[in-house]
């Protein structure tokens, strides 16, 4: 009975250690559990490649020393602290680089045995101001510029190559052209357009070389954009350009020609990339835009040596109208700067109030005679032969108005007064000659003082020089 007794004491402590000892330890698992989640939470996890063994393998221990040694071989790590439970590994310490960190966690979870990587290892200095990755970055320059000293030799030797091919190019041209265009301008322009795909191809070689096509591809395509953007923001330098180009291959006018331009006269001076410049009749320079003078009518009065002139004559209704075109017609062939091939021409154009219209018309060498002093020439001639022959060159009639009536004067007074007064006066008496006579050359050669003028903006080439 006795032992029994004792028997049931010994059961009834056992139990209640048992029962005490299991909440104790139940929390202090629960403890470690959450330790474990706050570890991982703070470090970088990785997944081993594998799957997960359920029998027995590589022990714990085991795969901590072994990694210990493998990252205290290398040198690259301090500090650090590896730890293993049920195959994941928890790793702290310091690294010397984030590559050298990521390189860790990759080589534990190579690591046979392995089912996770918890990587907590930091960067040696990473908080710190440190000049040793500007000083890494410097090397690593250093060494690939030591590698590319062979590519810009070649790049340094094709690139000029390309560049005095070009020019070669482009003066072979210039000779092969200068036969076959007359306008130094465009044998410039076309010799450049040959010679550029030369320099081209060098340096796309040179590109090649240096592995930066497709740099250059984006360059190229960058430059079409602003190419572009450019072009609308300089279109009318541009407009000028191409208008220059193609009057100097049309070559309407030369230097020196008396033309008529939108309506404004005067002498060609020169023509740049952007504006034609005349010389007016008054010594003035006159600038005209390039697509102005293109688009324009051009009226060139030395494009051929023949120019015709014309004046109107006016003769009373009492005159003999072919008597009158007689005379006219002799004055003019009479006189040695007009031409007889074509011959002068006079007209009856018009009856008027008083008179009849008579229009002259004859021709004359434009290049050597002036056109105003030729015309005051003939009409004073023309003007003293008809009043010679007795034929009358009236007024135009006019209608006159007196507000405040007519006065009344006696017969006689009138009488007297008409004796006093001549008939007409005698233009007869007029010299047959005159200072306008004897001078009838062009008046465009006494602008031979301002052509001779520079104007600003021929310093990039007069494009009518031959």
């Amino acid at each position: 009975m006795l032992i029994k007794l004792r028997l049931m004491m010994v059961l009834g402590m056992c139990a209640a250690l048992m029962f005490g000892a299991a909440p104790t330890a139940f929390a202090q698992s629960t403890e470690n559990a959450r330790a474990a989640s706050a570890d991982v939470e703070e470090g970088e996890v990785v997944d081993a490649e594998r799957s997960v063994s359920v029998t027995g393998g590589v022990r714990d221990d085991q795969i901590s020393s072994r990694l210990a040694g493998i990252l205290d071989a290398t040198g690259w790590y301090s500090d650090v602290q590896i730890g293993v439970e049920d195959g994941i590994v928890f790793m702290d310490g310091l690294a010397v680089s984030s590559e050298r960190q990521k390189w860790a966690g990759e080589l534990a979870a190579k690591t046979d045995g392995v089912v996770a990587v918890v990587n907590r290892l930091k960067v040696a200095g990473a908080d710190e101001f440190s000049v040793d990755p500007a000083l890494q970055e410097l090397s690593s320059l250093y060494k690939k510029a030591i590698a590319a000293i062979p590519l810009v030799l070649l790049a340094l030797l094709i690139l000029p190559l390309g560049f005095f091919l070009s020019v070669l190019v482009a003066r072979l041209s210039r000779w092969a052209l200068q036969d076959r265009l007359s306008s130094p301008f465009l044998v410039d322009i076309v010799a450049r357009c040959i010679a550029l795909p030369v320099f081209l191809v060098g340096l796309y070689i040179v590109l090649q070389i240096a592995g930066l096509t497709q740099l250059a591809i984006s360059v190229l395509g960058g430059a079409g954009v602003l190419g572009i953007v450019i072009g609308f923001a300089f279109r009318d330098i541009a407009e000028n350009f191409l208008a220059s180009l193609l009057l100097s291959l049309r070559q309407p006018f030369r230097r020196g020609d008396l033309v008529n331009v939108d309506g404004r006269q005067g002498v060609i001076h020169s023509m740049n990339t952007r504006s034609t410049v005349l010389v007016s009749p008054e010594g003035n320079h006159i600038q005209i835009p390039n697509a102005t003078v293109f688009k324009s009518t051009i009226e060139n009065f030395s494009a051929s040596p023949q120019r015709r002139g014309e004046f109107d004559v006016g003769i009373g209704y009492d005159a003999a109208i072919s008597e009158a075109q007689e005379i006219v017609l002799k004055e003019l062939l009479a006189h040695e700067a007009i031409s007889t091939d074509p011959e002068p021409m006079v007209l009856a154009e018009a009856l008027g109030a008083s008179t009849v219209s008579l229009r002259v018309y004859y021709w004359f060498d434009g290049a050597n005679v002036s056109a105003l002093k030729i015309k005051s020439v003939l009409m004073r001639r023309v003007k003293k032969a008809l009043l010679d022959a007795g034929i009358s060159m009236p007024d135009e009639a006019r209608e006159i108005i007196f507000p405040e009536g007519v006065p009344f004067t006696p017969a006689a007074a009138v009488q007297d007064a008409t004796v006093s007064a001549p008939s007409h006066v005698n233009e007869s008496e007029e010299p047959d000659r005159s200072i306008v006579d004897e001078d009838l050359r062009n008046e465009t050669q006494d602008l031979d003082e301002q052509m001779q003028v520079s104007i600003e903006g021929d310093d990039d080439g007069d494009l009518l020089r031959g």
